[in-house]
């Protein structure tokens, strides 16, 4: 059989790298060409992504993809973190930075949309989790604070989009980017010209959606004479970084759940059909796009940066690496305080350890001193967290739930599986590390024809992935240590309100 080469560029909120994807006898294999580094600009007291030194990484991916594999590379394809976008003028020129999820503008812009449009009514029609800084909310932030910027905007552009269309000219949105943002309707696959207009924006702004795994044009001829290469096609693959991940997690039976474990953590199962009611809504579970038409029913949480802040803050002094925090909470006394991951304390803290400190100390805990004990504080309230969204979801969900997967560089973090495991009671299967590189490119091959099926991916996945499974262990302790946490959540909550 003949090999397939892809090249897919994978942007997180910290880094960005171009992989390429091979395909030979139903298995895939990857291999890093190029990694570079997202540093959101701060301008005027507000954060942005520098789109312009980020598309110049992708052409030096380009090159390097061109360098090695230039007769063979069969297509490109970028995928991204959800929500954030740029807005083109109608001359196709991109209009100022885009604005970064982080901001803190977008707190202020929900609760103002809300007191104009019901809560529950937004719900109804997109299925969306409440997060300030989803797309809808980023709008209404743009609408009130850079009018003018909105009114000159002729086209939005999600991220991947973006860079999809600066590539290939074309403009596109995917639909799996598209229903991060609150503004779609997952029943019918539009957009909700309701919340536009409550917004007071021109749907023509917003582009046709294109189905996961869409050729959407070539290389531009000035690209592809910069970086060697022909004039390949440029792929939507499913472009938001998770709905890829999930597309590759290798589960051959039914009855899971999964965790896409990096900077946030996605929890939840994939469904066919939306599942919108009011106990989903109390719940504040999301409804975003998948491959093949599916549904990932899920539930974003507070992940990994709990720690990649803590790792950034101590740094500063001396070099830490992960594995040496790894080490350092392995040998940390066992549930002595418990944080919630996905309080407003954590969202962007310019002092991780700190605010880890002082909401123990302000819910009456014990409060952990040394960098061990902050960091084992933060990986055990991760997979508690993790229990109290399988409760959720087990409360909602259509089919049991019998194990769950963890994909992504979470997998790696043997002290989170495993506490993830004890704390759930389910078995836990890890892998693959690159999910959603891997996704984007089995995205490609669906495209080009060389897979056929969400499931022929699947079972690709699985065989060229190394599976690694975590049994729970010590029932008592964990169940109690649960019991624990839920009070602190509640008290959390309780302190929030009256402070």
């Amino acid at each position: 059989m003949s090999k397939h080469h892809f090249l897919a560029f994978d942007l997180g909120a910290e880094s960005g790298r171009a992989v390429l994807g091979t395909l030979k006898d139903k298995r895939i294999s990857i291999r890093e060409l190029h990694r570079f580094p997202n540093v959101p600009l701060a301008i005027f007291g507000h954060l942005h992504w520098n789109v312009y030194a980020l598309f110049e990484e992708i052409k030096k991916g380009l090159n390097m993809g061109s360098s090695q594999f230039a007769p063979d590379l069969e297509s490109v394809a970028v995928d991204t973190w959800g929500v954030d976008f740029g807005l083109l003028a109608g001359d196709g020129t991109i209009l100022g930075l885009p604005f970064a999820y982080r901001d803190l503008r977008n707190v202020r812009a929900m609760k103002k949309f809300l007191e104009k449009f019901p809560k529950e009514k937004i719900y109804e029609i997109t299925g969306i989790q409440f997060l300030p800084f989803n797309s809808l909310f980023q709008l209404q932030a743009l609408a009130i604070e850079n009018p003018d910027l909105l009114a000159a905007a002729a086209d939005l552009l999600f991220m991947p989009d973006l860079f999809t269309y600066l590539l290939s000219g074309k403009k596109t949105t995917e639909a799996t980017i598209a229903s991060t943002s609150q503004l779609i309707n997952p029943r019918r696959q539009k957009w909700s010209a309701e919340l536009l207009e409550a917004l007071g924006i021109s749907k023509k702004i917003m582009p046709k959606l294109q189905r996961p795994g869409t050729v959407i044009g070539n290389l531009l001829p000035s690209i592809a004479e910069e970086t060697g290469l022909k004039e390949i096609p440029v792929v939507a693959t499913a472009s938001h970084d998770t709905a890829s991940a999930i597309a590759a997690v290798p589960a051959l039976e039914k009855n899971w759940a999964y965790i896409s474990s990096g900077t946030w953590s996605l929890m939840g199962i994939e469904t066919a059909r939306p599942l919108i009611s009011p106990e989903t809504r109390r719940l504040n579970f999301t409804n975003e796009g998948g491959m093949d038409g599916r549904i990932r029913f899920l539930k974003n949480i507070t992940g990994l940066w709990l720690i990649q802040q803590c790792r950034k803050k101590w740094s500063a002094d001396r070099p830490l690496s992960y594995e040496e925090m790894r080490a350092m909470a392995a040998s940390a006394p066992a549930f002595k305080a418990f944080i919630d991951p996905d309080a407003p304390d954590f969202l962007n803290p310019p002092d991780m350890p700190e605010a880890i400190r002082s909401f123990c100390r302000r819910t009456g805990q014990a409060v952990p001193q040394t960098p061990a004990e902050i960091v084992r504080c933060a990986i055990e309230s991760l997979a508690l967290k993790y229990r109290a969204v399988l409760d959720e979801l087990r409360q909602v969900s259509p089919l049991p739930i019998e194990r769950i997967h963890i994909i992504g560089g979470g997998s790696q973090h043997v002290a989170l599986c495993q506490f993830t495991a004890d704390a759930t009671m389910l078995p836990v299967i890890t892998g693959p590390v690159e999910a959603t590189a891997i996704g984007n490119i089995m995205g490609q091959a669906l495209a080009l024809g060389h897979v056929g099926s969400l499931s022929e991916i699947r079972s690709i996945v699985a065989e060229s992935t190394e599976l690694k499974t975590y049994e729970p262990q010590d029932a008592a302790a964990w169940e109690a240590a649960y019991e624990r946490f839920q009070e602190i959540l509640h008290l959390g909550k309780k302190k929030r309100r009256t402070t």
